[in-house]
């Protein structure tokens, strides 16, 4: 008998011909011995039709009635699929975060989860019942429902996998696992059977929409086995595992890009104690997450350029802000292009084996694709190019690091 947290995705909970297929699932693995409980989102384009509502109650609005409003959404399709599996006489119960309880910090609307109490579901596991969670929702410390923000269903669902000492936690989506790089660009793109903590948590990082960055954190903290699989196919999904799951290493497992990038240089910067700090403190005070840096000293060592990247959409305020400062800072030109991407190179192997980086500039210099930036960690090699030449840099990368096999 295994025990595990299944977690269905808007997509796969659009309606009720679906829900009524996730009940069958469900009912399946109950069928097969194990213990499971089921962690759900709202149904699909319910979250927006609640936003709007919010938004069109008023512009400025209470952040802590919106999450009231917004957790309707998953708490809805808990009840449904519990009445459906009840319905297949599968013995089973609705829980809303609150009832769980799943507690978070007071930062409403993009809460972090502090504690959850395993009891509830500890309690359904020894009764035979399936326990169906409204992913997404917390409470707080006053007693206030939360809700955790983008990605807040897998969050929710790694989370509580975690607190139950699940034997793995299987995340349902529209798509059938990882892949070596996104197969609408790359028709050889293949589907990985295994990917490391590290890895999956790179390519969620930089690009790969697959599993949300916050979910995959949790999972590598507490050695949460997660599958990614499709809740269309009834085909094997992708494990991601600890490194010590893994027998051989690939030197690359992927080519992850990311297209919604912005290019900002900051030209004839002072080059003395405290001026870089300058540029970043005010960015970090509106929120802006800067991501890639690099830095480069003017001959005579009076001044150097600084140029970092950050989300497209935080362009305009980066601006502003470093506008705001330009008398403080005292640099001579501001320099900026949104039509930017981002492609890595990432791979737990890198760690070993030497000329990753080098086979990645060779392969670009050949098609003609200049690098901007560039961006190292242990395992993972990131250029940002311009937006024009993605698809060719993805694709000449994907040949070039051999991932284009069919094994």
């Amino acid at each position: 008998m295994a025990r595990i947290v299944k977690k269905f995705g808007g997509t796969s909970v659009g309606d009720m011909d679906r829900i009524r297929n996730v009940a069958k699932r469900v009912a399946k693995s109950v069928e097969d011995g194990n213990e499971v409980a089921v962690v759900v989102s709202a149904m699909s384009g319910v979250t927006n039709q609640l936003i709007g509502y919010c938004q069109d109650a008023a512009t400025f609005h209470d952040a802590r009635e919106y999450d009231a409003v917004v957790a309707a959404g998953e708490q809805i399709t808990a009840g449904l699929l519990a009445i459906a599996l009840q319905d297949l006489g599968v013995p089973a119960r609705s829980f809303m975060g609150w009832q769980i309880p799943l507690r978070t910090d007071g930062i409403h609307g993009a809460a972090r989860i502090e504690e959850i109490a395993p009891d509830a579901l500890e309690a359904c596991f020894k009764e035979g019942r399936v326990a169906v969670v409204a992913g997404f929702q917390g409470i707080a410390g006053d007693n206030r429902i939360t809700t955790l923000g983008r990605g807040g269903s897998d969050t929710s669902a790694v989370a509580l996998a975690a607190s139950v000492s699940a034997d793995r936690c299987d995340i349902y989506t529209d798509v059938d696992g990882v892949y070596t790089t996104d197969p609408r660009i790359v028709p050889k793109a293949r589907k990985l059977d295994k990917i490391t903590f590290e890895e999956m948590l790179e390519m969620a990082s930089l690009g790969a929409k697959v599993l949300q960055t916050r979910s995959v954190a949790l999972a590598m903290k507490y050695g949460v086995r997660t599958q990614v699989l499709s809740s269309f196919e009834d085909l094997p999904g992708t494990l991601v595992v600890g490194e010590e799951e893994i027998v051989e290493q690939e030197v690359v497992s992927g080519i992850a890009y990311s297209r919604g990038e912005a290019k900002v240089t900051i030209v004839g910067l002072e080059d003395s104690p405290g001026k870089v700090s300058g540029v970043f403190s005010p960015l970090a005070k509106h929120n802006v997450n800067v991501d890639m840096i690099v830095q480069s000293a003017s001959e005579d060592g009076t001044a150097t350029d600084v140029t970092f990247t950050v989300p497209e959409d935080d362009l305009q305020k980066t601006v502003k802000v470093l506008e705001d400062n330009r008398g403080s800072l005292g640099f001579k030109d501001l320099v900026y292009n949104g039509n930017v991407v981002k492609v890595s190179v990432v791979g737990l192997g890198m760690r070993s084996h030497a000329g990753v980086a080098s086979k990645m500039f060779d392969t670009l210099a050949d098609k003609g694709i200049n690098i901007q930036v560039i961006s190292t960690s242990e395992i993972k090699v990131s250029v940002v190019i311009d937006a024009e030449y993605s698809e060719l840099a993805v694709r000449a990368l994907h040949t070039a690091y051999g991932l284009d096999r069919q094994d």
